[in-house]
């Protein structure tokens, strides 16, 4: 792939855009369902989809009932189906219709497989419903009841007919599809279940499926579980106007789903033809289950039952030279959701894991007092909060937290009266060391030039502060039989943004290893906004939120506010985080990662935002992303993984994954980061290519 507008293509990211189409039927007329379905495979074409998957018995209709016993009727389908064929020649779309075969004189209700006037193969239902309203037994015959694998069909010869087929587009290796129909989902043991250890990466399932009060709910519990657990996308659509309304009533309900995510879904009780379309993330699915060994170990299990099915091969058209941009939300903080109650649950539940932890640790070691050092920025305070969580839930005094104010040569009057404010309102024993006396004397004893008056601000300057405080901090955890609490987050870790040894690195106990930079803010803010601590601690949180991350470890010319940019040295963490995520969760390509990042942060009024304020609301260029990834990626692979092998024990948060070498995490301390820098050359400078 060429760095140019190819890369601005979901296809060449191993993204399909799949379409579910529900079209207008009327019963027992094949030839207006067909005409329906032709437009719609033009509709899915023109929308670059390059699979549709129209509902069951779409170009009978579902509701025929004993009008399926007619031959009139069966011939007008096999006739509808050649009109298709014929007309969708120049169409580049693979399309999945219904209809009812006779085959050596058993009825069937079938799915074919077809595209550019080719069936490629014919799939029948294998489950038959014969319950309440439904009774196909009387009309059909189970799929698994065929006594042949192929059949002759319109002039072609040899297609494949079976129940066990799996379809594999030979130009997209990632994409192999799988179709099951209607009542198969209900079932126990779904047939797509064994079709995704044999290799389907997407379930295909054309419903007919009648409407009843909060059936789309369960159809939704449905799909999302069978998809999540079959770690794939799953593709569902139901019949909706037109069919039969005698006894029952049909929704058209059509949802796409990728491992257990909603990614579209249509619009119930529309009067006309529609397609929904949905962009489903093969790359992502691979990854999954190459991760999760449990699945291949049931494919093993199971091995017997899947040498059954038959693989068949084609091709699709994939648009992949031309510009084309993903039709589908990516948080931009995908640690935080944007959905109010969501970020709600999720910080709720964020705090329970970290106050669970801390408060296991105490109890098992008999610890009835923490040591934390208290900055005023953003990382300690949600430490902090942390701590006086866990105090009221071991029922010890809030003074049982000893908070340790260092101020050093580049603590910002900002930070230091924030920090002497927070822990006067959380209730702590709080003690102010200054740290800048025992710095001088260990740059005296190594030599530093400082001591001189040279404003030399180097690694050993800085780090000098670090130790001091860490040092001052154990000690004084040995002196009053307490636990020190770190503070340093998933963000800083990742990025190797922490002082090794006797630095931020260091902790009895760590609270926020697993939690990164963008959370944390979050986190915080959501206890502000709840007054979980009183107002006088919201006022000092709020304060806290809006102050400029830095380890105000060089001295500047403002003393009221931090001199040091952390993110103009690392990046902006929001930018980071984001690429931390796809990179250690799915280990994605860089240029994959890039493209994800484009597409979420290249336009802020796009999409939608957490609780976050308007001037705080960024925008990034493909060449900043670029960039910033760049520097990701040589601090994550090259430089910094020695400080992860062996962090001090923290529990593990969220899904996203954790940097401890005891769990998520297992890296060499000195591998190269040669093959991510080169995958960085085929992502382009510029927006506009």
């Amino acid at each position: 792939m060429d760095a140019g507008k190819e890369f601005f293509n979901i296809y060449n990211h191993d993204f399909v855009r799949l379409a579910a189409a529900v079209p207008e039927v009327k019963v027992a007329d094949p030839a207006f369902n067909a005409e329906k379905t032709i437009a719609l495979m033009q509709s899915a074409a023109e929308q670059k989809a390059i699979l549709v998957v129209f509902p069951e018995l779409g170009l009978s209709a579902y509701s025929c009932d004993d009008l399926f016993h007619q031959q009139a009727l069966l011939s007008g389908c096999l006739q509808a189906l050649s009109e298709v064929l014929t007309k969708t020649r120049d169409i580049p779309v693979i399309a999945i219709v219904g209809l009812p075969l006779k085959i050596d004189d058993m009825l069937f209700n079938c799915a074919a497989v077809i595209s550019r006037g080719h069936i490629y193969g014919v799939v029948p239902k294998t489950y038959l419903p014969n319950y309440r309203e439904f009774y196909e037994l009387r009309q059909f015959t189970p799929g698994d009841r065929t006594l042949c694998n192929s059949i002759d069909l319109l002039e072609q010869s040899d297609i494949p007919f079976d129940n066990r087929l799996l379809f594999r587009v030979d130009n997209q290796p990632l994409l192999a599809f799988y179709i099951e129909i209607c009542e198969d989902l209900w079932v126990p043991i779904p047939p797509s279940s064994f079709a995704a250890l044999a290799g389907a990466t997407v379930i295909l399932n054309p419903s007919a499926s009648n409407v009843t009060v909060t059936k789309d709910d369960y159809r939704r519990q449905l799909v999302a579980n069978q998809s999540a657990r079959c770690l794939a996308a799953y593709v569902y659509t139901a019949a909706g106007f037109g069919e039969s309304t005698t006894d029952l009533a049909w929704d058209g309900q059509a949802i796409i789903y990728e491992n257990g995510t909603r990614i579209a879904e249509s619009v119930r009780f529309s009067y006309s033809s529609h397609i929904v379309t949905g962009d489903i993330d093969l790359d992502r699915l691979s990854q999954e289950r190459m991760r999760q060994t449990s699945f291949s170990q049931a494919a093993q299990h199971h091995r017997n039952d899947l040498a059954m099915f038959r693989t068949i091969h084609l091709q699709a058209d994939l648009p992949c030279q031309e510009r084309l941009l993903i039709e589908r939300n990516y948080e931009r903080f995908p640690f935080v959701p944007s959905d109010r109650t969501r970020q709600d649950d999720r910080c709720k539940e964020v705090y329970e894991i970290q106050v669970q932890g801390l408060a296991k640790r105490l109890k098992s070691t008999d610890t009835k007092r923490v040591v934390i050092g208290v900055s005023g920025g953003i990382d300690s305070t949600q430490a902090l909060i942390v701590c006086a969580h866990a105090m009221d839930v071991l029922e010890l005094p809030r003074t049982s937290i000893d908070a340790l104010i260092m101020p050093g040569f580049a603590t910002s009057s900002r930070t230091l009266d924030q920090a002497r404010r927070l822990t006067a309102a959380i209730g702590c024993t709080t003690r102010e060391i200054d740290i800048k006396p025992s710095c001088m004397q260990m740059f005296r004893d190594i030599g530093h030039p400082f001591v001189e008056g040279l404003p030399v601000y180097d690694i050993a300057f800085e780090n000098v502060q670090a130790g001091e405080r860490t040092s001052h901090l154990f000690r004084f955890a040995n002196l009053h039989q307490g636990m020190v609490v770190g503070t340093s987050d998933l963000s800083e870790l990742a990025l190797g943004w922490s002082t090794y040894g006797v630095g931020d690195h260091m902790a009895h106990y760590h609270v926020n290893a697993s939690v990164p930079k963008t959370l944390v803010q979050y986190l915080i803010n959501w206890v502000a906004q709840k007054g979980f601590l009183g107002n006088e601690v919201n006022r000092v949180l709020f304060d806290v939120l809006g102050t400029t991350i830095s380890p105000e470890l060089i001295p500047g010319n403002n003393e009221n506010e931090p001199e040091q940019h952390s993110e103009h040295v690392i990046g902006p963490y929001e930018l980071q985080d984001f690429h931390l995520y796809y990179i250690l969760r799915f280990g994605f390509l860089p240029a994959k990662v890039a493209f994800l990042a484009w597409s979420a942060w290249h336009d802020k009024n796009s999409g939608t935002w957490p609780d976050i304020t308007q001037e705080r609301q960024h925008e990034y260029t493909i060449g900043e992303i670029k960039k910033w990834l760049k520097v990701f990626i040589e601090r994550f692979f090259k430089s910094s993984q020695y400080k992860r092998s062996c962090i001090a024990n923290s529990p593990k948060v969220g899904s996203g994954g954790s940097l401890s070498p005891r769990g998520d995490y297992r890296a060499p301390s000195d591998s190269e980061a040669t093959p991510w820098l080169d995958g960085l050359d085929i992502i382009p400078e510029s927006d506009q290519v």
